[in-house]
């Protein structure tokens, strides 16, 4: 019998666990719907439809804009910056705003920074766009401070926003070898132009909506990450070439002279270790110099070497075989040449019995056209071509002086042998040291280096290819000829006052005529000393050329002998290279 419920209680409701799971999923399905409806529009937004957002952005007030790329470094060769990109600030504008008092704004930045008037008035009132580049590079004090000058004086849409700047932290230091950069951040001179494509580094890109200055995203899929350049290491000692460049205008200045080079290099490599100009001007500023002061003088500028020259000239005789250190050389007062002004020493004599090696102490012409008169013209071409002469050194920089040298077939009697002591040819100081460096390193010529390498953004150094070396003389050869070097700083030397306490000194003065070329003529003189140290085993050239020094008496050795003197103690000091100690006797002067 089935049990009856009680009268009078209730029933208890039923519950439909299907109906139940039904409506949960509903709800699941219609959430998840909608979900995938936001999650569809945001990959439609950010990825599939990138480009025709962007468009559609740009079509309704957004503006695409270029991200810069930083400009890679330029290094010393201790990794100190010679030149660096910093954070810098832009101004921008929102012409929907400034049409209306243009030209009132456009006062204010031409008086604040020097904008051009003109050209910022056309960009206040550019239509259909919001967003203009009124100034770039500015610092972000100067930016800021000209925002809140705009609006203390109640004209509103010009902001600032980030951008970097290429600055010069040692201001002159190798400025005419290192150059600068242009408004739009593209290298201008020197390296900076001979190097940009690989210091500027890929640019990026990114579109922004602008709201009254403000610059707001849109999708990530707009922005372009633009890629930094590659860093460049030079060979160059920032110490070194700051030393020199202030040694160098001391000496300028103080023989009343109108300009100077002065090369310091390591025998072993040729590397360039400073290469100073003067007058020379500050890469943070150079619209406040001359334009010629942005190249450097000491590899584009020709002249004519005067008796540095010697050095290569007796280098060819003494590996030629013409000669030796101790020949004897009868000098006469005068060396007549047929149908031509006859030959002269710098100094008045009666007829000297020198040996070769006194012709090079005393830097006798007569003596060292006596001495060369049985070398062929070709063969001495030969020699300079050796040395390089006539030809521009490639260290990274465009077109520098190759110098002239000439056909030997042309040259005249005259030509060839004022060729012997260094006049009718010129040379630029870069050329000159690099032939002096040769002999210093046994005869072996290495092309000079300027450029180390290259420094990744990680800091990964790549060296430069090697420079082309080939041997001009003999290891005998040079050094005989460094033994004729060493007695013009020995006692009865033109330019004993270079020589140096406790180290052996190769040396060698010069005295030109200057050519002129506005006039083709001969105008003043180009007094240089250049030489190497120790001479028993060789480390630094150093090479110093003045220009048309105005003081009385003013001469290789006195004037340019100084700088030398300077540059090599402190050169050797900073590399540690130890005195030399026990010094050779110097070769005779007389017979």
């Amino acid at each position: 019998m089935s049990k009856r419920t009680p009268s009078g209680a209730s029933r208890r409701p039923t519950v439909s666990l299907a109906t139940g799971t039904f409506r949960l999923w509903s709800a699941f399905c219609a959430v998840a719907f909608v979900l995938s409806l936001f999650a569809a529009r945001l990959i439609q937004l950010q990825g599939i439809d990138e480009n025709d957002y962007a468009a559609m952005a740009r079509a309704t007030g957004a503006q695409t804009v270029t991200l810069e790329a930083p400009r890679a470094p330029i290094y010393d060769r201790f990794g100190v910056k010679l030149a660096e990109t910093v954070d810098a600030a832009k101004l921008i504008a929102d012409p929907t705003f400034t049409t209306g008092h243009a030209t009132e704004i456009a006062s204010v930045l031409h008086r604040r920074f020097g904008a051009d008037y003109i050209d910022t008035v056309a960009l206040l009132r550019t239509p259909g766009t919001r967003y203009v580049e009124l100034a770039r590079h500015l610092s972000p004090q100067v930016a800021s401070s000209t925002v809140q000058r705009l609006s203390a004086l109640g004209l509103p849409g010009v902001y600032t926003a980030s951008d970097t700047m290429r600055v010069y932290p040692a201001g002159d230091v190798a400025a005419s070898l290192i150059g600068f950069v242009k408004e739009d951040g593209t290298g201008a001179e020197g390296l900076e132009a001979a190097l940009d494509d690989q210091l500027a580094g890929t640019d990026g890109s990114a579109t922004y909506q602008v709201e009254q200055g403000q610059i707001l995203p849109l999708a990530a899929s707009t922005v372009v990450e633009p890629k930094e350049g590659t860093g460049v290491r030079l060979t160059l000692d920032e110490d070194l070439q700051f030393l020199a460049q202030r040694r160098l205008a001391a000496a300028v200045k103080g023989a009343a002279a109108d300009s100077g080079v002065a090369v310091v290099m390591d025998t072993r490599t040729s590397q360039v270790l400073a290469l100073a100009d003067y007058p020379t001007y500050n890469a943070n500023d150079p619209s406040a110099s001359s334009e010629r002061l942005w190249h450097s003088a000491g590899a584009y500028n020709a002249y004519e070497p005067g008796s540095v020259q010697k050095v290569l000239t007796f280098s060819a005789l003494i590996d030629g075989g013409y000669v030796t250190p101790r020949t004897r050389v009868v000098v006469p007062p005068v060396l007549p040449v047929p149908g031509d002004r006859p030959i002269n020493d710098y100094f008045y004599h009666g007829t000297l019995h020198l040996t070769a090696a006194g012709v090079v102490a005393l830097s006798s012409n007569i003596g060292t056209v006596r001495s060369a008169a049985a070398m062929p013209n070709r063969e001495l071409y030969r020699y300079l071509r050796a040395f390089r002469l006539g030809t521009a050194p490639d260290i990274g920089l465009p077109g520098l002086s190759p110098g002239t040298l000439g056909d030997p077939d042309t040259w005249s009697p005259r030509t060839r042998d004022t060729i012997d002591f260094g006049q009718s040819i010129s040379v630029t100081a870069l050329q000159m040291a690099t032939a002096i460096s040769a002999v210093a390193n046994g005869g072996e010529y290495t092309a000079p280096a300027l450029v180390e390498g290259s420094v990744s953004s990680d800091g990964a150094f790549t060296p430069a290819p090697a420079p082309e070396h080939h041997r001009v003389i003999s290891p005998a050869a040079a050094q005989a000829v460094t033994q004729m070097m060493r007695t013009v700083v020995g006692p009865d030397g033109t330019a004993s006052q270079v020589a140096i306490q406790g180290y052996q000194v190769a040396g060698k003065t010069g005295t030109a005529q200057r050519t002129v070329q506005s006039c083709h003529c001969y105008r003043g003189k180009t007094v240089s000393f250049g030489g190497f140290a120790p001479a028993d085993n060789p480390r630094f050239v150093v090479y110093v050329v003045i220009q048309n020094p105005r003081v009385a008496g003013a001469g290789g050795g006195g004037t340019a002998g100084p700088v030398f003197h300077d540059l090599m103690i402190s050169t050797l000091q900073k590399y540690g290279v130890p005195p030399t100690g026990q010094r050779d006797p110097f070769l005779p002067i007389t017979w």
